[in-house]
């Protein structure tokens, strides 16, 4: 990690060291990573990612077990980061890379431009890197969700979908063939962002989607940050209300019985 740790001010390397402080003990809390693992990155680009790519291959400089890390950038072909840069950075880390280029933004349906939503980027994407993973003998697939993506998605499934769920920390896909893992888990937005900014990492950028700021998704984080307002440790609520069910307090006739639309 002397590449990183060269050129960072005081400042970011105080953020930096208290986000991989973190993702140590969400790694820890939720068993994230053996002996012996294959973890490969997704890495988009965005600063989420990058953090992630630096905060493991930090991990891995002082665990004491051992492991592999490869970092993966998956192109659907739309406009997104320069793949030059990017290609460039990841040589600078010492990280064994792989780009996967495809033009399904282009092509999909016969149509240059389909029509977007997340759930088609991240099918995609991750359909691509459960490939490459197999083929490959991966084991784990490291994902830069972080808690403001976990949160989100509480809401985002309650509100829109009905139903009380969220991204898992660890999740054992394909009958144990393999884990997906989100190590930043219990890290901060806020936190990244200050790392990414401090580090020259921000410009890189991820994928600039069309329908960017004007998903659910955007909408969730506006109330979720009117709410913070109010109450600063709404997020940390949100997450710990997944570990605090009062089935109690849940009528037995609701966990079977659905509402018809008023």
């Amino acid at each position: 990690m002397d590449h990183l740790f060269s050129y960072l001010n005081k400042d970011t390397l105080s953020v930096f060291e208290q986000i991989s402080r973190r993702t140590g003990k969400a790694i820890g809390a939720y068993d994230m990573i053996s002996e012996g693992d294959r973890i490969l990155i997704a890495v988009s680009g965005g600063k989420d990612s990058l953090t992630l790519l630096n905060v493991m291959l930090h991990r891995q400089s002082i665990a004491p077990i051992n492991f592999e890390l490869m970092a993966m950038h998956v192109d659907l072909g739309m406009p997104g980061p320069d793949l030059g840069l990017l290609e460039a950075y990841f040589k600078s880390t010492g990280v064994k890379h792989h780009i996967k280029r495809t033009d399904l933004f282009k092509t999909i349906d016969g149509k240059k431009h389909p029509d977007l939503n997340c759930f088609w980027c991240s099918w995609n994407r991750r359909k691509l890197l459960f490939k490459y993973a197999q083929d490959h003998g991966f084991n784990k697939i490291a994902f830069g969700h972080h808690l403001d993506d976990i949160v989100e998605t509480i809401l985002l499934n309650q509100f829109f979908k009905g139903e009380l769920s969220s991204m898992c920390p660890k999740q054992v896909i394909f009958n144990g063939a393999l884990t997906l893992i989100r190590p930043l888990a219990h890290e901060n937005e806020q936190m990244i962002r200050l790392f990414a900014k401090g580090a020259g990492i921000g410009g890189l950028g991820g994928c600039r989607c069309p329908v960017s700021g004007h998903t659910q998704r955007a909408a969730i984080k506006k109330i979720i940050a009117e709410m913070e307002k109010v109450t600063p440790s709404i997020k940390i609520n949100i997450f710990n209300s997944l570990k605090n069910i009062k089935p109690e307090y849940i009528p037995t006739d609701m966990l079977s019985t659905d509402m018809a639309p008023l």
